[in-house]
C-alpha cells in the first residue's frame, strides 16, 4: 500500500478510459491508486465483433489488466465488483468491503438495454463482453451445420436467417462480418446448403446508420453492406420478439439468431450516486467530466453523459474514453500542482 502522504485514486473500471487514466498516474508516486474491475483482464472490445465471427481468438484481445498496469509499484489491481459509491464519506463498497478516495475515477462502462422490453433478452444475444462472442460463434457455425442436416427448406431459411438489431458501429460491424463469412469464407465448405444464400438483416430504428457520426458516415456504411449483401433496413421499429422470429410493422422476419446490438444503459453503479442521470441512466458530467458539486469525482466513458453546446452526446467509443482517461488523469496532476484546468475538448 502507498505511504500516508500519498494522495488515494480509486478507479473503477480497466477498460479503455480507465486504463489510459491509471498508465499517466501511475507515474506519479505521490498517488496511491487502487484499480478495481470484475474482470481479470482488458478487453478490446472494438473487436468482439471478430472474435464471435471466428476471425480471432478470445486470448487475442483478451489481456490480463496486471500484465498492463503490474511494473507500477503505486497500482494495486483489484478483482472484484464494485457495487456502491458514497460521494458524502468518499468511499467505494465492493465484494462486501470498502475504500476511501481522494480521487475517483469511475469508468464501468455500459450493458445492453432493452427499452422496457426485457423479456427479449431470453431471445437475443448482445455483444458486450467475451462470452457473448462465443455464443454468438457457437450460434453462427451451429446454425450451419443444423441446416445441412435439415431437409426442411423453411427449417433452413429460418437457420439461415441472421437479424442484427441496431445500426451503430457494432451492428454495422457484426452485420458486414457475418456476411463475408457466410457469403465467402464458408460457402464452399458444404454440400446440401449454400452458405452464401444466408439472409443477413441489420435494423435501425434511426433514420440513418451511425446516427452518432458525420452524415455521409452512415449513407458510405450502409451503401457498403448492401453490396456485401447485407439488407438494411432504417427507420424501422421492432415490435416483438419470440422463438418464432423478429417482427416488425407489417413484416415478420422467421429466424433463430437474433443478435442485439441497439441499446445500452449504464452500469448499474451509476445508481447509487444519487446524482443526475440521463434516460440512459448514464451520469451527466460536466465540461470537466466531474459531477456536480464534486471536483474530486470524474465519469468517462460509456457510463458518462455529455452534450454541452453538442447537437447529441458524445459517442460511447473508445477513442472517446481514452481521450477522456488521459483528460482526467492530467486534471488530477495539475489540482496536486494547484494549476488551472483546461476544458474537455473532444
Amino acid at each position: 500500500m502507498g505511504e500516508s502522504n500519498q494522495k488515494k485514486v480509486v478507479v473503477i473500471g480497466a477498460g479503455f478510459g480507465g486504463l489510459q487514466a491509471v498508465k499517466k498516474l501511475s507515474q506519479n508516486n505521490n498517488l496511491d491508486i487502487t484499480v478495481i474491475d470484475k474482470k481479470n483482464h482488458h478487453l478490446f472490445q472494438p473487436l468482439l465483433y471478430q472474435v464471435a465471427t471466428a476471425v480471432l481468438s478470445p486470448a487475442d484481445i483478451a489481456i490480463p489488466t496486471r500484465s498492463l498496469v503490474g511494473e507500477s509499484k503505486n497500482v494495486t489491481v483489484v478483482l472484484g465488483e464494485a457495487t456502491k459509491i458514497d460521494l458524502k464519506t468518499k468511499t467505494v463498497y465492493y465484494q462486501n468491503t470498502s475504500t476511501n478516495y481522494d480521487y475517483l475515477i469511475l469508468s464501468a462502462g455500459a450493458r445492453s438495454s432493452y427499452f422496457g422490453n426485457d423479456h427479449w433478452e431470453k431471445y437475443t444475444i448482445g455483444l458486450k463482453n467475451l462470452k457473448d462472442a462465443l455464443k454468438i460463434r457457437h450460434k453462427l457455425l451451429i446454425s450451419f451445420e443444423k441446416a445441412e442436416l435439415s431437409g426442411d427448406p423453411e427449417v433452413v431459411k429460418s437457420l439461415l436467417n441472421y437479424v442484427i438489431i441496431g445500426g451503430g458501429p457494432t451492428g454495422v460491424e457484426l452485420a458486414g462480418s457475418i456476411a463475408e463469412l457466410s457469403h465467402q469464407i464458408i460457402r464452399d465448405e458444404f454440400h446440401t446448403i449454400d452458405p452464401a444464400l444466408s439472409k443477413i438483416t441489420l435494423i435501425e430504428a434511426s433514420p440513418r446508420l451511425l446516427m452518432t457520426f458525420d452524415p455521409s458516415l452512415g449513407e458510405f456504411t450502409k451503401k457498403r453492406l448492401e453490396r456485401r449483401g447485407v439488407e438494411v433496413l432504417t427507420g424501422t421499429r421492432v415490435i416483438d420478439i419470440n422463438e418464432r422470429g423478429v417482427q416488425l410493422e407489417g413484416k415478420m422476419i422467421p429466424t433463430q439468431t437474433v443478435i442485439w446490438a441497439a441499446g445500452v444503459q449504464a452500469n448499474s453503479i451509476a445508481a447509487t450516486l444519487d446524482v443526475t442521470l440521463d434516460r440512459g441512466g448514464r451520469v451527466i458530467v460536466d465540461e470537466f467530466c466531474n459531477i456536480e458539486g464534486h471536483s474530486e469525482v470524474f465519469v468517462i466513458g460509456d457510463i458518462a453523459s455529455y452534450s454541452k453546446g453538442l447537437e447529441r452526446p458524445l459517442p460511447g467509443v473508445s477513442p472517446v474514453a481514452m481521450q477522456q482517461g488521459r483528460y482526467v488523469a492530467s486534471l488530477i496532476q495539475n489540482d496536486l500542482k494547484n494549476k488551472n484546468e483546461n476544458l474537455f475538448i473532444i
